[in-house]
């Protein structure tokens, strides 16, 4: 008989005082078993992945109740609630975006749910609202999630999504009546929306219609397949466009290029480097004809390759093929792939974004993280640079393929969004939209650091505190992290940061590897077996704020979503002495099972999995619930998550929790979960209502602030 791996300590097993002591609900325990590969690994919690069980719904109550009672003993939770509400209220607003003549913007109030979608003729029109999803709801939990305005100028498609799920339904409001056609497309996720040039309707990608009896949206989502939707017709009258049935983990969407002719592919597959490219002819942008076959132009898995524009046959990509950090290459349809020609080399910087706005790309770059924003002609010839307010970050830049205009959305740590208009041809840059908190940034500062990890290789962090602040380890820490999915920590502006450090905080975020703040190499250092080098880079940032006098380990709290989630679990489980607290939000914990839900098969390109002996053996050195330690003198803890979080699956959360209830020592801990009714994926989903993100870092940010003595 082969011997059962026990990754924790059953609670059954714990000492009977230890359990009074912590009086934590039940999570009873099964007795079952995975085998893997030789090696069977038991999984007393699996119960709790049945999310809709009589047994699971009672222990998400008597968890919630257990932990709203712990915190209505910490006064900090209403302290930072009541300033995040106030500074959250400040008026803000999106780039804008142009079509036909119109002008679309979302804006904010302040403490709106959701951001209204405003639209005006030109930019000298009268705004009015064309979509306020706060109107769909009683507490915000229906969100748009993404608009295409079609070429002439006369629909609007736009996504919603309810209870923060990736899952979106589509539809299409007339823009001068504000009115809705009777369309409505379902089973739609990751995709947006692309129309044909003569405005008859629209490319998207979605799943298949499940059976409406057995539909669980936490199920693996596969068989992907990209339709065109013609306008007043029936979702079940939509041409299939491209589908891959001999892949069906395959994950594919389609962009009209900006001169209306082609569909442009890109197909990317869970395990796997880079993104294939293939492309549809339609021939005639005002008459398209669907009849071409789809023609593969890259096919391979080695590279990344993102779509940038095309003139005529020539199409223009970002590419990280040779090069790391990115380069600009020209394909002429003609001549191949093989005769591809760099338009612009690979720099020092790293690309972080490319577009193609009147006859120039518009790059920004990151320059040690931080952003700039270069202009090339199309030969790749330098045109400058558009002048930024400082050290900070580009959230994004807007403007249509022949527009002489860009708008860029620029903030930093200490000031919100400024959107700068940019004028190609003058070479001109104004300010089109300020935001302004009631924050007085002059009193703090920001600053740049680099510390050696454990292999020394140089981290990037940016410490932000109040200026003159004492290097003696008196002041609390916070520390964010990521690590992972090529995603870019950027210094960018975020309100919960400006309570902490109000409070007498320093916070601090570090740029691991995993990220793509260094391109290709920086991000495959940090993936699969090298994983461990993410957590071994926040371990050090940890130390190194410590050993310079920023905080003292009883006073440092670290924060971190989904893969940061994991990445809390797997250093609180690896060095559980360095921190006061910790606020894991929906984290991917089981590391044996993420792939088996939702999207969980397309991580395993940065993961690996347990379908091999050797994605077995690294995972489970790490997998935060693998690795729980009997007895272990955990720091406190606390777990968030949303019961409809159909990305990373809430089962996560649920046993992990159970895991280290029933292993922390007496008098350590405590471990706490909070499960946020009718919540999605939060955060970076961009769904959640400004209510619930309010109540979200209130928790999450006061509970750290009463262990680290924040405000004292």
């Amino acid at each position: 008989m082969r011997p059962v791996f026990r990754p924790f300590l059953m609670a059954a097993l714990v000492p009977a005082f230890a359990l009074a002591a912590a009086s934590y609900p039940v999570s009873k325990t099964i007795e079952h078993v995975d085998e893997y590969h030789g090696v069977t690994v038991a999984d007393p919690y699996r119960w709790l992945e049945d999310l809709d069980s009589t047994e699971t719904q009672a222990w998400v109550d008597a968890q919630n109740a257990f932990t709203d009672a712990a915190l209505a003993q910490m006064p900090e939770v209403e302290r930072v609630r009541q300033r995040l509400t106030a500074l959250w209220n400040y008026p803000r607003h999106s780039l804008p975006s142009r079509e036909a003549g119109w002008v679309f913007f979302n804006k904010n109030d302040g403490l709106q749910n959701q951001s209204p979608l405003y639209v005006q003729q030109g930019f000298d029109g009268e705004p009015r609202v064309l979509i306020d999803a706060n109107t769909l709801s009683s507490d915000g939990t229906v969100a748009v999630t993404s608009t295409a305005p079609s070429p002439d100028g006369k629909w609007l498609g736009y996504g919603l999504a309810t209870g923060g799920s990736d899952w979106n339904e589509f539809k299409l409001r007339e823009i001068a009546t504000g009115q809705d056609a009777t369309d409505h497309l379902r089973w739609i996720k990751f995709s947006g929306m692309s129309w044909s040039h003569d405005s008859q309707g629209f490319f998207y990608g979605r799943y298949p219609a499940p059976a409406s009896d057995d539909h669980n949206v936490f199920s693996k989502i596969e068989h992907r397949k990209l339709y065109y939707h013609r306008v007043g017709t029936t979702q079940a009258e939509d041409r299939l466009i491209h589908e891959i049935p001999d892949h069906p983990q395959r994950s594919f969407g389609g962009q009209v290029s900006s001169d209306g002719r082609y569909v442009v592919i890109g197909i990317s597959q869970p395990g796997q480097r880079g993104n294939q490219v293939a492309y549809l002819d339609l021939q005639d942008a005002k008459h398209p004809s669907f009849d071409g076959a789809v023609v593969t132009l890259i096919d391979h898995f080695e590279s990344n390759y993102s779509f940038i524009g095309n003139v005529e046959r020539t199409f223009y990509f970002s590419t990280t093929s040779d090069a790391p950090r990115g380069r600009i290459i020209a394909i002429d349809l003609d001549a191949g792939v093989a005769a591809a020609r760099t338009v612009i080399a690979e720099s020092t910087d790293t690309i972080d974004a490319v577009r193609i706005s009147a006859g120039r790309f518009v790059v920004t770059y990151m320059h040690d993280v931080a952003s700039r924003v270069a202009i090339f002609d199309l030969a790749g010839t330098p045109q400058g640079e558009i002048p930024l307010p400082g050290l900070g970050a580009v959230a994004g830049v807007a403007g249509k393929f022949k527009d002489p205009e860009v708008f860029v959305n620029f903030s930093s740590f200490l000031f919100p969004g400024t959107i700068l208009r940019h004028h190609l041809d003058t070479g001109t840059t104004t300010v089109w939209q300020e935001a302004k908190t009631d924050f007085d940034a002059s009193q703090y500062e920001t600053k740049q650091v680099f510390y050696p990890s454990k292999d020394g290789t140089k981290i990037p962090m940016f410490i932000t505190h109040k200026k003159g602040v004492k290097l003696d380890g008196s002041a609390p820490g916070w520390l964010y992290g990521y690590g992972g999915f090529n995603v870019v920590m950027r210094p960018q502006f975020s309100v919960p940061p400006l309570v902490w450090i109000e409070g007498g905080g320093v916070y601090a975020v570090a740029n691991l590897r995993g990220g793509g703040e260094y391109g290709r190499a920086w991000h495959d250092a940090g993936t699969q077996a090298k994983k461990q080098n993410v957590f071994d880079d926040f371990i050090a940032a940890a130390e190194y704020l410590v050993q310079e006098g920023y905080t003292a380990h009883a006073k440092l709290v670290i924060d971190g979503r989904s893969n940061g989630g994991l990445l809390l679990g797997a250093v609180v489980n690896q060095r559980p002495e360095l921190f006061a607290a910790a606020v894991p939000a929906v984290g991917v914990m089981d590391m044996l099972r993420y792939h088996k839900f939702t999207a969980g098969a397309s991580w395993s390109r940065d993961y690996g999995n347990s379908d091999s002996p050797e994605g077995l053996k690294y995972l489970t050195a790490y997998s935060p619930l693998h690795t729980t330690q009997a007895g272990a003198k955990y720091p406190a803890v606390l777990v968030t998550t949303g019961d409809h979080d159909d990305r990373v699956h809430p089962g996560h959360s649920y046993k992990y929790t159970a895991a280290m209830q029933a292993a922390v020592a007496p008098g350590a801990g405590p471990i706490l979960i909070h499960i946020e009714a009718n919540a999605g994926h939060g955060g970076s989903s961009g769904t959640s209502p400004v209510s619930k993100t309010i109540a979200d870092w209130a928790l999450r940010m006061g509970f750290g602030a009463h262990y680290a003595g924040w405000g004292r």
